[in-house]
């Protein structure tokens, strides 16, 4: 993985991705008691920043192995970024979801044209050997929702994005929090602004109870979760981090850091008023961090990727009647 690779998928995704927008408030400013710049993924194609990673991975396979179809895993976001982007190449898709992601995902993945077929989380299912079991099958093509290097290429984009961006806003020394699951957004971010915004420094941040990859950083060696659900930020429990993604992240990136599902929820509702965008839950625990730990980050100013906004209308509902009152 080098910065090489990073440029490539964004020169594949221009005409087919958004150059999502860095949004500020002074509101929010004045709870984190800094600047606070929020760049808006959940405005990407399909809702998050799945769609850079899947359109990477899938253009650049060679033709006759494309045409063929792909297969992933995911509970929701990666879905819909490899069923929209295999749809727009014209091939197949097959996603492997988990029963109980939301049925907002579940349904706009079948929408997007792939086929769903659904296992249990919960209960110990194996999502890996059910996606290989059928790639293997059907001569699919795998492609992991993290660790995979041109899928964090793609996801690497944003850190180009936000390099220039905050270098426009003057901002040249941040911390970058990024909401983690696997890494691979967290590790494309921090491979792009070792590249082009040294003075940037990506952080991940994680659910309580889920932060597989703070625990890993403060260890130095790959820990996992306990659990692998039961907290409302589905998007982002994962196991463990990635193979790639960890030492990724072990060797550019800061300590990271953790939230409560209240504050996830209390940053949507905060997302919603003061800068007019919707996050899911997962999509929000780093501009939970940026507002409501601020003792953990240093400077003047803190970038909060808000990765995703595939929220469910009872969630969502939920986290204006509790915090935007």
């Amino acid at each position: 993985m080098d910065i090489a690779m990073i440029e490539a998928a964004a020169g594949r995704l221009k005409g087919h991705g958004r150059v999502t927008p860095l949004l500020s408030s002074p509101f929010l400013d004045e709870i984190a008691g800094r600047r606070v710049l929020v760049k808006a993924e959940c405005l990407q194609v399909t809702g998050s920043f799945k769609f850079r990673g899947a359109w990477s991975a899938i253009s650049a396979l060679d033709p006759a192995t494309r045409a063929k179809g792909v297969i992933a895993y995911s509970s929701g976001n990666h879905a819909q970024g490899i069923a929209h982007a295999a749809s727009l190449h014209g091939i197949p898709s097959v996603i492997v979801m988990p029963a109980d992601a939301p049925r907002l995902k579940i349904d706009n993945t079948r929408a997007l044209g792939a086929e769903v077929v659904l296992y249990d989380r919960a209960a110990g299912e194996d999502r890996d050997a059910i996606g290989q079991a059928i790639a293997a099958a059907r001569g699919l093509t795998l492609i992991k929702p993290f660790d995979e290097p041109q899928v964090i290429a793609g996801q690497g984009t944003t850190g180009l994005e936000i390099a220039d961006q905050a270098a426009a806003e003057g901002v040249t020394e941040a911390d970058v929090l990024v909401c983690c699951g696997g890494g691979g957004l967290t590790s494309g971010i921090a491979l792009a602004l070792e590249a082009r915004a040294p003075g940037l420094r990506a952080r991940p941040v994680e659910p309580e109870g889920f932060d597989d990859a703070a625990r890993s950083l403060a260890a130095g060696s790959i820990q996992t979760n306990n659990r692998q659900s039961g907290n409302i930020c589905d998007a982002i429990l994962t196991p463990s981090p990635g193979r790639l993604t960890f030492p990724i992240m072990a060797a550019r990136c800061g300590p990271g850091l953790a939230v409560s599902e209240d504050e996830a929820l209390r940053a949507m509702a905060l997302a919603f008023l003061r800068l007019k965008i919707v996050l899911e839950p997962g999509g929000s625990v780093a501009l939970a961090a940026a507002l409501f730990r601020p003792e953990a980050v240093a400077g003047e100013a803190v970038i909060a990727v808000a990765s995703g906004g595939n929220v469910d209308a009872d969630l969502f509902r939920e986290a204006l009647g509790r915090f935007a009152g």
